[in-house]
């Protein structure tokens, strides 16, 4: 591929500026490599409305009110 050939040629129609540069974002974007997400932080405030690691069965419920 030579430097003056186009990276993508319109076949049809006469698209407008706006158009031509939606194409281009849209195919900049999609080129790139996805982005791993952050992992997910929980505050203390919302685990500690959680029953996991205050175990469960009977008595769970009175463990669940006690601090840590």
């Amino acid at each position: 591929m030579s430097a003056e050939e186009p990276l993508f040629r319109v076949v049809r129609g006469v698209p407008t500026a706006e158009e031509l540069a939606a194409l281009v974002g849209a195919i900049i974007i999609r080129s790139r490599p996805a982005a791993v997400p952050a992992p997910a932080t929980t505050s203390a405030w919302a685990r500690s409305g959680r029953p996991a690691g205050r175990g469960v069965g009977p008595g769970a419920w009175r463990a669940a009110g006690l601090p840590r």
